[in-house]
């Protein structure tokens, strides 16, 4: 076989072999990052199972927003597999026919196979982009890879081809096989030097990113990660500044977006108009040099886009490549705050209440116990004991989730609960520090509720504040708490699976519809508890568009509600909006905060109403 007929088959060899120096040179990017604990054989070996079954159970689901048919989840999951899995087929198939003794028919056979697998990918990603392409996906040098992808195709095909002996002997010399032979060096050059710093960048970093994931657990199916990371207080920088200041592992998470706009999609500060757009912070963090300046003065990324983030994880859930954005927006956050000082409108005045008087309101946490006077609640002292401890919080500081937990506090004495409270011993659990970044002040509230609590005996922690549940649950134990922490949704459910709640289950004309809090769903996995709730009530709701684990926040996650930034809308009045569509009277949360801001949207508007005060009608109804 002559050298120049060997031309295609050298071109992909020097491309690929293009491909692993800079391959090699973006790794000293990542390596630039702070250390991380990886199992690097374990992370290989867990690849192929990650891929296949974890990131196409994200491709398969619908995006967010509305249904694109061009777009959709099985038609996307289709695209990607005959693409990739095409290009992965041909390209070891192309060097085994072109450059080794193995060269003969059924290998070109098999090649023209994989090409064409390859090429019917290629025609539904230019169906996917043309005429019109989907606002959530970026264009750029996005829109030129289908012409590079199909650049490669009908470069190998007609190698191939020539090798069968179908049609004329190649001349790759001459024309018209000299304009095929540039446009394939320019498509191999596209694909494979681009996974350095072009449009498929992602096919490699998004392979390491699966294998080396910050977040292993993951793809344990088993409960949500979703606990952020303790933050080292006696660190030379607090937080992150620069790209260099994250693990190297999530730098290569950045350069695994493949910029699909789910994320986008999805997020409910984006879609308030707020100044976030997630896709774009990913992107702004994977571009940034290593030295590169994010947050303060001349910082690539604008504060207000940090503080927009409510913290909800919807970008986290949606995402195809497993990107971490919320951990990256709290590690930027933290140097905000811990450094500069810089927390945005209330948060800073929050912040200092918490430290001053261990509540977020400022109140003294001897105060926590006013509302509930004539309820005589029981105060659990140091070495008594009772079956379960209802956690207050904040939600006793204001008159709406003073409503839910005095709802909840009748259920328990009618069910016969042996339950009491902390009272002024109960300090804020912290969460919401450590959403705005200030770690040292979670660390404080941890250590000492977790002493606190160690001095007592319970079975049982009952909250139905969502983030104190993650924080008691998922966030504590790294400050030696170890406890059975229960929403009040799943704790009133079993209390009526068991008979120790009457209700009269009856049917109402008036439509209801749930709201999922976040903390609840997507940080803690349960979305049944309360429809199973709502059910045992003789209701079934009907569900807003972005419901379960794709809900939409209510806009007070993260302490969105205190940075204030503003947008064109505000968060709550989008979430009313979505339950407007379906027609709902009630909206019904499971969540104090949740309750706060949608009763904050301008009438009219459903009703909202707590899933204990429900409960609780429906006990009063029984007689």
């Amino acid at each position: 076989m002559l050298l120049a007929d060997r031309l295609p088959y050298l071109l992909l060899a020097a491309s690929l072999v293009a491909a692993l120096a800079g391959g090699l040179w973006r790794a000293r990017r990542w390596r630039a990052g702070r250390a991380a604990s990886v199992d690097l054989v374990g992370g290989l070996r867990a690849l192929p199972g990650r891929y296949l079954r974890d990131v196409h159970a994200v491709v398969l689901r619908d995006p967010p927003g509305p249904r694109e048919p061009r777009a959709d989840g099985a038609a996307t999951a289709r695209m990607h597999v005959l693409t990739a899995g095409g290009l992965v087929l041909a390209a070891p198939l192309a060097l085994l026919q072109g450059l080794t003794a193995l060269r003969g028919q059924w290998l070109a056979v098999l090649l023209l196979a994989a090409l064409s697998m390859m090429a019917i990918g290629v025609a539904l990603v230019a169906r996917r982009r043309w005429p019109v392409r989907p606002a959530r996906l970026s264009g750029g040098s996005f829109d030129t890879l289908p012409w590079a992808l199909g650049g490669f195709v009908a470069f190998l095909v007609r190698a191939a081809c020539a090798d069968l002996g179908i049609g004329p002997a190649a001349r790759w010399t001459a024309m018209p096989d000299l304009g095929l032979a540039v446009l394939g060096a320019w498509a191999c050059a596209e694909i494979f030097i681009g996974m350095s710093w072009g449009p498929m960048r992602h096919a490699l970093a998004g392979a390491l990113h699966l294998a080396f994931h910050p977040r292993p657990a993951r793809f344990a199916g088993e409960r949500a990660d979703a606990a952020l990371t303790p933050l080292a207080l006696d660190s030379a920088r607090l937080g992150a500044q620069r790209p260099v200041d994250f693990r190297w592992n999530e730098l290569l998470g950045f350069d695994a977006c493949v910029q699909c706009g789910r994320c986008e999609a999805a997020c409910p500060a984006h879609a308030a108009g707020l100044p976030l757009n997630p896709k774009k912070l990913i992107r702004d963090l994977a571009s940034a040099g290593t030295g590169r300046v994010l947050v303060g003065e001349g910082g690539a990324i604008d504060a207000d886009t940090l503080w927009a983030c409510t913290t909800c994880r919807a970008c986290v859930y949606e995402c195809p490549m497993m990107i971490e954005h919320v951990d990256a927006v709290i590690d930027l956050r933290r140097f905000q705050t811990l450094e500069l000082g810089a927390a945005p409108g209330k948060a800073a005045q929050a912040l200092q209440e918490l430290r001053a008087t261990d509540t977020v309101c400022g109140r003294s946490t001897a105060s926590r116990m006013d509302w509930a006077a004539d309820l005589k609640l029981p105060l659990l002292a140091e070495g008594a004991s009772c079956d379960v401890l209802l956690w207050l919080g904040e939600a006793a500081f204001d008159l709406r989730g003073q409503r839910t937990l005095r709802a909840l506090v009748q259920l328990l004495r009618r069910a016969g609960v042996d339950f009491a409270v902390l009272g002024a011993d109960e300090l804020d659990c912290g969460d919401l520090a450590r959403r705005l970044g200030d770690e040292a002040t979670f660390a404080d509230l941890a250590r000492r509720n977790v002493d606190t609590l160690a001095r007592r005996r319970f079975a049982r922690i009952l909250t139905a504040d969502p983030h104190v549940l993650h924080a008691l649950r998922n966030e504590y134990p790294a400050y030696g708490g170890h406890y059975e922490v229960w929403h009040h949704s799943a704790y009133l459910l079993g209390l009526v699976g068991e008979g120790r709640l009457p209700l009269r289950p009856g049917t109402t004309d008036r439509t209801l519809t749930f709201h999922d809090p976040c903390y609840l769903g997507r940080y803690n996995g349960d979305v049944e508890s309360p429809r199973r709730l709502l059910e045992s009530l003789g209701i079934r709701p009907v569900e807003m568009a972005r419901s379960r684990m794709r809900s939409s926040c209510c806009g007070w996650g993260g302490g969105a509600a205190l940075t204030d930034v503003p947008g064109k809308r505000r968060i709550p009045d989008v979430r009313i909006e979505q339950a407007r569509e379906v027609g709902a009277d009630i909206v019904a949360v499971a969540c104090p905060n949740c309750a706060v801001m949608l009763e904050g949207v301008v009438a009219p508007r459903p009703a909202v109403l707590d899933l204990a005060e429900l409960v609780q009608q429906a006990v009063q109804e029984a007689g």
